[in-house]
């Protein structure tokens, strides 16, 4: 699988460990940066994730920051990605099960080396359930398609 990651300065260590642990696991590693601890602007590195997930130039992508909220809510603006921000090992089993998440989005200051290579190994070893759960995903998909073609926020009150 081809994976797209990102990271802001606050995540950039907890990207380094990721990216060899993805290798060693067989898949390929699409880097967005950033390369450094120097401070950045995360939007900038969530929209280059989840731009390579939405226009399928990798078929998954992770998002490490701070919190992992600020990378989620801008990887959450492109259309086409899933991004969920998860905390533990049944959160990102989660988002993958239910929601068929396709952005996971980490905390690199609350979540330890162990935990979140646990998380992501989980992540990318769950399958999307389907059933009950892709109609949800499917509401979801259809909002967001009537939105961009009525050329609204995706917000806009476009009905069910």
């Amino acid at each position: 699988m081809k994976i797209a990651i990102g990271s802001d300065h606050r995540g950039y260590d907890a990207k380094k460990r990721i990216v060899p642990l993805l290798q060693a696991l067989g898949h390929e590693v699409l880097d967005v940066g950033t390369t450094g601890v120097e401070s950045v602007d995360y939007p900038d590195y969530a929209f280059a994730v989840a731009k390579a997930v939405g226009e399928s130039q990798a078929e998954r992508g992770i998002l490490i920051d701070g919190t992992g909220i600020g990378m989620c809510i801008a990887a959450n603006k492109v259309p086409g990605v899933r991004a969920a921000p998860c905390h533990d090992s049944i959160t990102a089993e989660m988002s993958r099960r239910h929601n068929d998440a396709n952005v996971l989005c980490l905390s690199a200051d609350l979540l330890g080396e162990e935990l979140m290579e646990r998380m992501v190994k989980i992540w990318l070893e769950t399958a999307f359930e389907g059933g009950r759960h892709a109609r949800r995903v499917d509401k979801i998909t259809g909002f967001e398609q009537r939105a961009l073609a009525a050329g609204a926020a995706p917000s806009a009150p476009l009905g069910p």
